[in-house]
């Protein structure tokens, strides 16, 4: 099979070979581009010890020269560029405790995770396979190299890559695999909580995020998340739901898109549900101010997750408020605006088909057209722009200044001129709001002197 490679890609591999050197592209680029997709990066292998890498090409960045590597840079593009090596013992199951290396590109592959990533190509002697990935690509399998116990001993972050690719590639799990990946899903506590948050993520925005009900099976989320596991055992018996909290949740993921704020936040948007759950003398659940509790537990997640500000702050609120239904009034869908924010109500709206379509068919149209009457209403406001921010008023806190008010008091009739103002947005002129400061404004005063 002849693979198509970038200019940029045959020129590194050229350039070390015209300086007498083997060099394959290697790994996850071979295997994407056996699979017709565009690989993300082009990584090469050589026999070059990492100080001739940096004498063959002129700008070069020292990457990991401890591990051989040495990133190129070339064209605008930037190749990382490895020597041949086998490591030493993983003493704590995410770092070798030496790397050496050889010759030999047939040793550099053994090391690597899944035959699928132990393929290396040139165009002189094609694809070099020593382990069967060409077969089990065919077959739409993640199977270790070699001994899996042996492949997980050394770094345990592959446990959790094994579901990741499934769930990319829709590959199933070879058993032998599978079976080892259970035995050491404890050895994931070694693991940084950075590195398990990419993988995590890559599963979820992945074309199978389903996948999530492996890493439950498996072990895995006992591991890094287990409000999970405890929502995988938590049963709905109410007409609107069909399934356990953690089934709802897997049908949300999978039926929202592929967008991380949004996949994160199907994925987390009942979990306060077991700690809310009450039985009633007819064995119906309710889950009382679950979305609240939800969003308490997301936000505390997220930050053990060490996930940015910026992505903490979107998902709970759209957490926070996913459950909100107003009535089909412009009070009141106005009112539900300024709570998401305006910037959000799309996110929200997509949310909420979502989070219905992992519940039962009870009372279906209707849920449907509840969400269709919020839309329809919701948009005339945007369209309109009704002030949703105190930012947005006819008055702002110079008015108020200027009437005598100061610190708290400012913020406090601000803020109470915004309410009126959401009920009905004709009072947001100048004069209305200026008599209403000076009403407040006046009873401050007495509080003060009753005081």
């Amino acid at each position: 099979m002849k693979l198509v490679l970038p200019g940029n890609v045959k020129k590194v591999l050229e350039l070390l070979s015209a300086n007498g050197f083997e060099a394959f592209i290697v790994g996850g680029c071979v295997r994407d581009a056996i699979l017709g997709r565009e690989p993300n990066d082009w990584d090469v292998t050589t026999n070059a010890l990492p100080q001739a890498v940096k004498r063959i090409f002129h700008h070069t960045v020292d990457t990991g020269l401890q591990h051989g590597t040495v990133t190129v840079l070339l064209g605008g593009g930037s190749f990382e560029v490895t020597t041949y090596r086998i490591d030493g013992v993983y003493e704590d199951g995410r770092h070798p405790s030496s790397v050496t290396f050889m010759p030999s590109l047939s040793e550099d592959l053994r090391r690597r995770d899944f035959t699928i990533n132990a393929m290396a190509y040139n165009e002189e002697q094609g694809i070099v396979d020593l382990f069967g990935g060409q077969e089990d690509l065919r077959r739409g399998v993640i199977r270790c190299v070699g001994d899996p116990d042996e492949r997980f001993d050394e770094d345990a972050l592959r446990i959790l890559r094994a579901v990741r690719f499934s769930a990319q590639l829709g590959f199933s799990i070879d058993p032998k695999t599978r079976s080892a990946v259970r035995r050491h899903a404890e050895e994931l506590q070694k693991i940084s909580v950075e590195r398990i948050r990419v993988e995590l993520m890559k599963l979820l925005v992945s074309d199978h995020p389903g996948r999530l009900r492996d890493l439950y099976e498996l072990g895995l989320t006992a591991q890094f998340l287990p409000e999970f596991d405890v929502c995988m055992e938590t049963p709905q018996n109410t007409p609107h739901h069909a399934y356990s909290v953690g089934e709802h949740t897997i049908r949300t993921v999978e039926n929202i898109e592929a967008d991380p704020i949004l996949r994160l936040t199907m994925l987390l948007h009942d979990f306060g549900k077991p700690d809310r759950r009450l039985v009633d003398k007819n064995g119906k659940d309710h889950f009382p101010s679950h979305p609240a509790r939800s969003a308490e537990m997301a936000e505390d997640i997220l930050k053990r997750l060490k996930f940015d500000n910026k992505t903490i702050e979107r998902v709970v609120n759209l957490v926070r408020w996913h459950d909100r239904r107003p009535k089909h009034t412009e009070k009141s869908v106005r009112r539900t605006l300024w709570r998401i924010g305006p910037e959000n109500f799309e996110d929200y709206l997509k949310v909420r088909r979502a989070d219905d379509s992992g519940k039962s068919d009870y009372k279906k149209e209707e849920k449907a057209a509840d969400i269709l009457g919020t839309e329809r209403i919701g948009r005339r406001i945007l369209e309109e722009r009704d002030p949703m921010s105190v930012r947005e008023l006819a008055i702002s806190g110079k008015e108020l200044l200027e009437l005598g008010a100061k610190g708290k008091e400012i913020g406090a009739i601000l803020d109470g001129a915004l309410q009126l103002v959401l009920k009905n947005p004709e009072a947001n002129t100048r004069e209305y709001l200026l008599e209403y400061a000076a009403f407040e404004h006046k009873m401050w005063q007495l509080d003060g002197e009753i005081v």
